[in-house]
């Protein structure tokens, strides 16, 4: 699998590759001194000659590598900077590697010089490879460790990589590294040879002690070690669903566990800070100086890189070139993939060591297949052996047991990359891949959060934000603030051709009236009088910073087409002695990146200033909706909610109107004048030719008709409390709202409250079509296509009218969502779901939801307009609203919580030196009845080198991106095909990287960009959701209900989503929050407790041995079996930690758009299981694979391309 990494050559990696620190592969033979351990220099660092420490590779021997040896993370050793997952050092950039350069399976090519190292290791591990082997799938990501010569630092061209060296799939299985490897290069301390393994399981014993007797495989990654390399490569997709057996999976030299289970594991702990890279240890010194490098295991537990030679990961792919011998026999493999691996972590750092002990063979170092050159200094190897502790938990930790539920290897299938068993252990079982070994999102996240503490600056082209999990200031200087723009990539290719070479999607996701913290300034407002924005004479685009002044400040050149305007007389000012205007910074829309204008009545419907827009609240009074609570709920909040409208200046009583109608079969519309004394109710019975009965005092002003109003929201409740009518209409609902708008000549919003399946006759009628033995076939697709075309219809002329509409839907059964959500998603309303209402226990939710949908800013009657610099256009538009043209995005309404993905293609070439602006201009009517035009703009980098486009990727973004286009995709494809899309494209992304970017590594390896290290966990979490891979028990409507919220998610709404915040709650301290965990249940304690936030719920699970004092201060009961499954609130106690939890539990309902009701699960009770859905780590009910499988099923995929 290995990618050419970045690092190609091996001297420019040589510095270690942030964020994936080798574990301390020591080189095996030795490898490079001890200086070079850091790995911190170019390739010059490494002294030729000396063997690159982590891949040196014995001479084959006959045994099978050796379990632990810790491959000093080969994946790092391979090239360090492909390896690393952090981005490369900056200070030299390595030298980028040769695109042609093949890649060498057993050596890898290294830029820099190192001829002196012998090829150790058949090529030598990547970093890749390494990381691959990480059995291994360690991945590294971060600063690679010195390991290897392999370990080049990356080129600053290239991109950093994080080089998982993932085993070919089989060879997840977590091989140690080889032996040579390991030994050369014991793990970091951190990492315990056994640690490598998935913490959960202790390496088996006689896994653990590489045999000696195997060949050494470290280097080659046990790829040739494993030797069957089907079952490992093989990891059929299938079993990249599922831990199961894959064989391949389980590289010999770890037992391994079933994937699934390991995976997780592999995740969970962060790596250690220092590395970068998963390992959760300290950069593995032993990279430079092998000895040291067994020192170092123990110590460092967060290295794990090692966690098993890296090879076997890396190997798998390669296998031919390892010596065979070191395929475990098949015995060892055959630890037993029934039972979770031996508890390989606990086992003595031997197994890694064990590599390394194992004596000097032939192979050398353990699994050393290259020439026994120094690298092999598989003396060392013993020590190295014994210098890794055991895995631990995580990174650090304890050493975990096997992991529950998974099975150990496959059965009966060798363990490929395995160590070989130890001579008289029985055979030891194939390590999983570790989960602690492969990329963490919660590392990556922290390391993000430690980078930035600075305010963000715009100023600077195509400079990458902080990431949506890290809290930060923005400052404006010039390009919208990431709340506003965040962009897929921050270098845009050059040439079109480099972007389909690629493969990574173009893209920004729009947020335009995103809501800015307290400390940000929200946009300026600039008011030019009459004659209206400046702008562009040809592409219309308006006045912004990227416009140059010429001719003394009497013209301007258009910086998206290059057109020259006049200056107009009134804006006329003088230039600078830089050729700036000197009011540059007096003026917003010279200086920053999003503003206002004023609009003048030009931008206006019909040339005229619009009226203040209406709210009309429509509610279902069958009996469905009375008989719930719902309808006495909603009469009894809105009579304090009317106070709450939104208005542009909190001084002044909103300006906004608002009418009633309810209805069932039939409409009634209330007068509700302020003159009258009573409202008045008139029924409109012919709901096939919709008019709206009274044009005077239906939409009033609340503060004048306030008694009116509350008289007949008092009287709704009673009139319909003995209602017997069950049947609803739907479509002629949304046509009397939209003739009330008509009517008044104004835009606005309906709030439409509805039960169930439209069935009277009426326009829009619908029909159950609930199949659900279409799921899974190609008809699946029509289920998501409204059934009638009437809505299409009715959402065109509300688009046209301005009339936005939000759903709140509270059905017992099947409603048809798909139908009835085409208009609210075509205005750029929103869609409610309360399943099963109940008052009780939903009254909460909903009305928060309500409070926060009426209250919220918003505009109306609005279009959006993407222009871009000559080169590149934008193509393609995600989200919810209406398009009746190519270019304008057309939104009846558009509030603070919708964005907008838009996809960007090339037309022409872009050059570096301009790069590449885009700007977005949205035009629309503000609550208090003002047209006004939001300006957005951004500028990015163009790149005419893959490694710079793989350098300034943002992951988040990418992902945004596919659910937007897989999840519009199944109205139209079967599901199986959208998935089959998205791996496919994905394995084509890290492909391309490998076979460019990356330094040339055997196979077997796993390489991933440094910014895309997280791509394969996240795209796996996406596929495994409901949309695409429903559970028997997940509705139709759920599935069209999901769709349709997450295609107007922004990216930090998908990323919580897709990728759960879970944070242990054992301990509270205020005012900072606990490092979250991955969701994996591994990663779970019976004695912790936990907080999930999905975006749309909220879990706090219990585990079943708490202590009795935490549960008293959470719940007020000191027994588990207490605690009442069924509260919706935390009891409200006396105590600072319950204090602390609720307040952290409100500032997460804080953050999001909706709020997430709070579900208290006790651990083994029946509500587990709708928590253990959104432990996405972790192989799901559905069928979806582990984290560690997909790893594998990833690696085989971008294998296949490359060969």
């Amino acid at each position: 699998m290995n990618v050419n990494q970045h690092t190609p050559m091996v001297s420019p990696y040589g510095q270690p590759q942030p964020g994936y620190a080798q574990p301390g592969y020591a080189p095996l033979d030795g490898g490079y001194p001890a200086p070079y351990a850091p790995y911190n220099g170019p390739a010059s660092a490494y002294q030729p000659g000396v063997p690159p420490q982590g891949q040196a590779r014995g001479p084959p021997t006959s045994a099978p590598p050796p379990v632990s040896a810790p491959q000093q993370y080969n994946q790092y050793s391979h090239s360090q900077g492909d390896m690393q997952n952090g981005p490369p050092p900056m200070t030299q950039a390595p030298p980028r590697p040769t695109a042609a350069q093949s890649y060498n399976q057993g050596h890898m090519n290294m830029t820099g010089p190192h001829p002196s190292y012998p090829q150790h290791y058949g090529p030598p591990p990547t970093m890749q490879q390494v990381t691959s082997q990480m059995t291994g799938m360690q991945i590294t990501s971060g600063p690679p460790t010195p390991a290897g010569p392999g370990y080049a630092p990356p080129h600053s061209s290239q991109p950093p990589i994080s080089t998982y060296s993932a085993p070919p799939q089989p060879s997840y299985t977590q091989a140690p590294p080889p032996a040579s490897s390991a030994p050369t290069q014991p793990p970091p301390p951190g990492v315990p040879a056994a640690s490598q393994q998935y913490y959960g399981v202790p390496p088996l014993p006689s896994q653990q002690p590489f045999d000696s007797s195997r060949p050494p495989t470290s280097q080659q990654q046990f790829t040739s070690s494993a030797p069957p390399p089907p079952s490992q490569q093989t990891f059929p997709p299938s079993s990249f669903s599922g831990p199961p057996t894959r064989p391949q999976a389980v590289p010999v030299s770890q037992p391994q566990p079933p994937f699934s289970a390991a995976l997780p594991s592999l995740s969970s702990a962060p790596p250690p800070v220092s590395q970068p890279g998963f390992a959760g240890g300290p950069p593995p010194i032993a990279q430079g100086s092998f000895p040291p490098q067994l020192t170092p295991p123990s110590s460092q537990p967060g290295s794990f890189p090692p966690p098993g030679p890296p090879p076997t990961s890396v190997a798998s792919g390669q296998y031919p070139p390892m010596s065979q011998p070191q395929q475990p026999p098949a015995a060892q493999p055959s630890p037993y993939h029934s039972g979770p691996p031996p508890p390989r972590a606990q086992m003595p750092p031997t197994s890694m060591g064990q590599s390394n002990h194992l004596p000097p063979g032939p192979q050398g170092p353990l699994g050393q297949q290259g020439p026994p050159g120094p690298l092999q200094q598989p003396p060392v190897q013993p020590g190295m052996q014994t210098g890794y502790p055991p895995q631990q938990n995580g990174a650090f930790g304890q050493a975990r047991s096997p992991q529950p539920g998974y099975a150990g290897p496959y059965p009966g299938q060798p363990n490929y990359g395995a160590p070989a068993p130890a001579p008289t252990a029985a055979p030891a079982p194939q390590k999983r891949l570790d989960p602690d070994a492969i990329p963490s999102p919660i590392q990556v996240i922290e390391d993000d959060k430690a980078k930035s503490n600075e305010p963000f600056t715009t100023g600077l082209r195509g400079q990458a934000p902080p990431l949506v999990t890290t809290n930060f200031q923005v400052k404006d200087q010039g390009n919208a603030s990431p709340r506003f723009i965040r962009c897929t990539a921050y270098n845009m290719p050059c040439t079109s051709d480099m972007a389909k070479q690629s493969q990574v999607p173009l893209a920004a996701v729009i947020k335009p009236l995103a809501t800015l913290p307290p400390d940000e300034a929200p946009p300026y407002v600039v008011d030019h009088g009459e004659t209206g924005p400046i702008r562009c004479n040809r592409c219309k685009a308006y006045m912004c910073p990227y416009m140059q002044f010429i001719e003394g400040g009497r013209r301007f050149r258009c910086g998206f087409c290059s057109c020259v305007t006049e200056v107009p007389p009134h804006y006329f000012q003088h230039l600078d002695h830089t050729g700036k205007r000197v009011d540059c910074y007096d003026r917003p829309e010279l200086s920053l990146g999003s503003y206002e204008y004023l609009a003048t009545v030009d931008y206006c419907k019909n040339n005229k200033l619009p009226q203040p827009p209406a709210f009309i609240f429509l509610i279902d009074v069958s009996y469905n909706a009375v008989k719930s609570g719902m309808v006495s709920i909603i009469c009894n909040e809105l009579k304090s909610l009317l106070d709450l409208l939104p208005r542009q200046n909190p001084e002044v009583d909103s300006v906004i109107r608002v009418g009633f109608v309810t209805y069932n079969k039939v409409l009634h519309f209330y007068n509700v004048k302020s003159t009258l004394a009573q409202p008045q109710m008139l029924v409109v019975s012919d709901v096939s030719d919709m008019f709206v009965p009274l044009l005077d005092g239906f939409l009033v002003n609340v503060n004048e008709s306030r008694q009116v109003i509350e008289s007949l929201l008092d009287q709704i409740p009673e009139m319909f409390a003995d209602t017997r009518e069950t049947e609803t209409v739907f479509g002629p609902v949304i046509q009397a709202g939209l003739e009330a708008l008509k009517a008044a000549d104004c835009a606005g919003k309906l709030f439409v409250f509805h039960t169930s399946l439209p069935i009277a006759e009426a326009p829009g009628k619908l029909k159950n079509r609930e199949d659900k033995k279409l799921i899974g076939t190609d008809k699946e697709k029509t289920l998501f296509q409204p059934q009638v075309g009437v809505y299409n219809n009715l959402a065109k002329e509300c688009v046209a009218q301005g009339c936005c509409v939000d759903l709140f839907l509270f059905p017992n059964q099947y409603v048809d969502v798909a139908t009835l959500g085409v208009v609210p998603v075509s205005t750029g309303g929103s869609i409610y779901k309360y399943t099963y209402f109940q008052a009780q226990t939903d009254q909460e939710r909903f009305l928060n939801d309500l409070r926060r949908d009426v209250q919220k800013q918003v505009g109306f009657d609005a279009v959006m307009r993407v222009r871009t610099s000559t080169g590149i256009r934008a193509t393609d538009f995600f989200g919810s609203f209406y398009m009746n043209n190519t270019t304008d995005v057309e939104l009846a309404g558009l509030d603070c919580d919708k964005a907008i993905t838009v996809e960007f293609k090339h037309d022409d070439k872009l050059s570096e030196e301009t790069g590449a602006l885009m700007q977005c201009a949205v035009l629309y009517t503000s609550c208090s009845g003002q047209r006004r035009l939001r300006i957005h703009n951004m500028a990015v980098n163009c790149c005419a080198q893959l490694a710079d486009l793989y350098r300034n990727c943002e992951t988040d973004t990418i992902i945004n991106y596919f659910a937007k286009y897989a999840f519009r995709g199944v109205a139209n494809n079967p599901t199986k095909a959208v998935r089959d899309t998205l791996v496919n494209q994905c394995a084509q992304i890290l492909a391309c990287y490998r076979k460019n970017c990356a330094s040339p590594s055997s196979a077997g390896q796993l390489i991933l960009p440094e910014c895309m290290k997280l791509l394969p966990v996240y795209l796996n979490c996406m596929m495994k959701s409901d949309v695409l891979l429903p559970g028997a028990d997940v509705s139709l409507d759920d599935r069209a209900y999901l769709k349709q919220l997450i295609g107007c998610m922004d990216v930090a709404e998908t990323h919580v989503f897709f990728y759960p915040r879970l944070l242990p709650v054992m301990k509270l301290e205020s005012g900072s929050l606990p490092v979250a965990v991955r969701d994996s249940e591994e990663r779970l304690s019976k004695g912790g407790v936990y907080l999930m936030e999905t975006g749309l719920h909220l879990f706090l699970w219990v585990g079943a041995s708490v202590q009795q004092e935490l549960l008293l201060n959470i719940f007020g009961t000191p027994s588990f079996s207490q605690i009442d499954p069924n509260m919706i609130s935390l009891p409200v106690l006396d105590n600072p930690f319950s204090q602390r939890l609720r307040e952290l539990v409100d500032s997460f309902r804080a953050q999001r758009s909706r709020y997430m009701k709070l579900m208290v699960v006790k651990q083994e009770d029946r509500a587990e299981l709708t928590f253990r859905h959104f432990l996405v780590e972790d192989k799901s009910a559905s069928g979806g694979a582990s984290y560690v499988d997909f790893l594998c099923h990833m690696h085989k995929e971008i294998r296949q391309l490359l060969s």
